[in-house]
């Protein structure tokens, strides 16, 4: 069974500008405006032309990606408040995330503590939850769960009855170490960090969305305040200063575990080791780095 969710809003239109502007030459005579248009429309094509370019030669012109460090460094920075630098990347560190889904009451706190961490637009995630309810006729039913999480109301709305069992799955980046979102990005701007977290530089992203249609998660989007695809990093301007990420704090059960693999004491690396783990679409042979605890396979 195949369930298809839009978490992305109306995130399907698009915009584009262009230097001329719109506006329009209101005398007569020889004022020079439509010379200086068609001079700004020219240069404008030109910019798009060589962009466009860029983007269809760079696998073959751009062999070798930027050194992955200096762009993780310009992610810290781009967090930093108060102009301080944040740490600097650590290439002796793998980061994990451990998500239980036994424990997971869809509260939402989650939600917003991502969206106002990472400045997330309306109608976007960074990450998200799916309630999936499993009726006794076989039929299973998949809702999002809103930042506000679920009111009685909106649980009167299923009969409880006929619920053979009902759980919540967090969503969230992979951060895969076969990353499919890498390695289709023709300008080396989707990159992973020395730690293993799969980020994006800005400065170098073209916003022509191959990663977006890449990621078989579906966890990558095209932010419009930006113009650059944009994902979940495991708020990795927090988790460098060895801080938690923003939705693991904000959990109130402790259903989100994050740390580091390479640690064998570290909370993610004992219960890994302890307890059985899934990963989403293991198939696919992306090597993820984010585990379930108590996943059915029911779960996408």
């Amino acid at each position: 069974m195949t369930f298809e969710l839009n978490i992305l809003g109306n995130g399907e239109g698009s915009c584009c500008s262009s230097d001329a502007g719109s506006g329009q030459c209101e005398t007569s005579g020889s004022c020079g405006c439509s010379d200086q248009l068609d001079e700004d429309s020219r240069r404008s094509f030109l910019r798009k032309a060589t962009t466009t370019t860029i983007g269809a030669f760079s696998l073959s012109v751009l062999p070798m990606a930027p050194d992955a460090g200096e762009q993780a460094q310009k992610e810290i920075n781009g967090h930093s408040s108060g102009g301080a630098k944040g740490a600097s990347p650590n290439e002796d560190v793998l980061y994990g995330f451990l998500v239980d889904t036994s424990k997971c009451i869809g509260a939402g706190k989650c939600l917003t503590a991502c969206r106002e961490e990472n400045n997330v637009p309306e109608g976007y995630a960074r990450t998200w939850v799916e309630r999936f309810v499993h009726f006794k006729d076989g039929t299973v039913q998949v809702d999002l769960v809103p930042e506000t999480g679920f009111t009685e109301e909106d649980a009167s709305l299923i009969d409880r009855e006929q619920v053979d069992r009902a759980y919540f799955v967090p969503k969230l980046c992979n951060q895969c170490e076969e990353a499919p979102c890498n390695q289709v990005c023709p300008v080396h701007a989707s990159y992973t960090s020395p730690e293993g977290v799969e980020l994006v530089d800005g400065d170098r992203c073209i916003g022509c969305a191959y990663c977006v249609q890449a990621c078989p998660y579906g966890v990558r989007f095209m932010n419009p305040d930006t113009g650059n695809a944009d994902k979940c990093t495991w708020c990795y301007h927090r988790i460098t200063r060895d801080e938690k990420p923003a939705c693991v704090e904000a959990c109130p059960v402790d259903a989100r575990v994050f740390g580091r693999l390479d640690d064998p004491n570290s909370e993610i690396s004992r219960r890994l080791s302890a307890v059985p783990t899934s990963v989403l679409k293991e198939h696919l042979g992306t090597h993820p780095k984010l585990f379930y605890i108590g996943n059915s396979e029911e779960v996408i």
